[in-house]
């Protein structure tokens, strides 16, 4: 098989690969600095994730059985993430 050949065959699944990695990166960033806020919410008092109003917390008598749904921080999110990636649409 001529290896000019080869070459025109993978030129193509190159073009296609680098805009899914610059993809990965962007998320894995976003990843990071979503994991760094979790982290740091203990100590940084006006970031109060998972403690929002809207967000439903329940526990029986005995404190042996606890729900816990975050209703406004995975909506806050939402919008959030829905306004980063339209951005990066543009």
């Amino acid at each position: 098989m001529d290896p000019g050949l080869i070459f025109h065959l993978l030129l193509p699944l190159s073009f296609v690969m680098a805009p899914f990695g610059k993809l990965l990166i962007i998320f894995g960033v976003v990843l990071a600095v979503i994991g760094a806020l979790f982290l740091l919410g203990d100590r940084l008092p006006w970031l109060r994730l998972g403690r929002l109003p809207g967000d439903i917390s329940w526990s029986n008598r005995s404190g042996s059985v606890r729900v816990y749904f975050p209703l406004m921080t995975m909506l806050l999110l939402s919008l959030l993430l829905t306004v980063i990636f339209w951005l990066l649409r543009k």
